[in-house]
């Protein structure tokens, strides 16, 4: 990523959290690099262990923390699997996703025309659709080995 990309993802990710009334903490921007940097969708003891070396005096349960601050002003979603760990994912734009049954990693797929077709489905029961969510779930390379 360039520069002037970071630089004015860095300030969009300062507005976003200003307005929940948050600030861009060392820590913050750290766990936001970081999620910027992957292409799989890390839990936070991930995160945690990958930032650490940077930051050695960061705890788990500030990760947790800024985790949480992330995806409250909408700069990261929480993807939750039943009782599998969170896990956090950079694009808050709607995609598909991928996922290992075996290692629980998680990658992104475009999903250029999914939301028009959900726009065609017509609601049962009067249920108003206000989200999705598509996953599709296999054995990633690394595990059929």
């Amino acid at each position: 990523m360039s520069v002037k990309k970071q630089i004015n993802r860095r300030e969009e990710l300062r507005q976003q959290l200003h307005t929940q009334g948050a600030q861009l903490t060392p820590q913050r921007a750290a766990v936001y690099d970081y999620l910027s940097g992957v292409e799989h969708h890390p839990t936070a003891e991930e995160v945690f262990m990958a930032v650490r070396p940077k930051l050695p005096r960061l705890s788990l349960a500030t990760v947790y923390k800024n985790l949480e601050a992330l995806v409250k002003c909408g700069a990261v979603s929480k993807l939750t699997y039943g009782d599998a760990s969170a896990r956090y994912d950079i694009r808050t734009d709607h995609h598909y996703h991928t996922r290992c049954l075996e290692c629980g990693k998680i990658w992104d797929v475009d999903a250029r025309e999914g939301f028009e077709l959900l726009k065609h489905i017509k609601p049962q029961a009067g249920f108003e659709v206000k989200d999705y969510r598509l996953e599709l779930l296999g054995r990633c390379r690394e595990c059929r080995r």
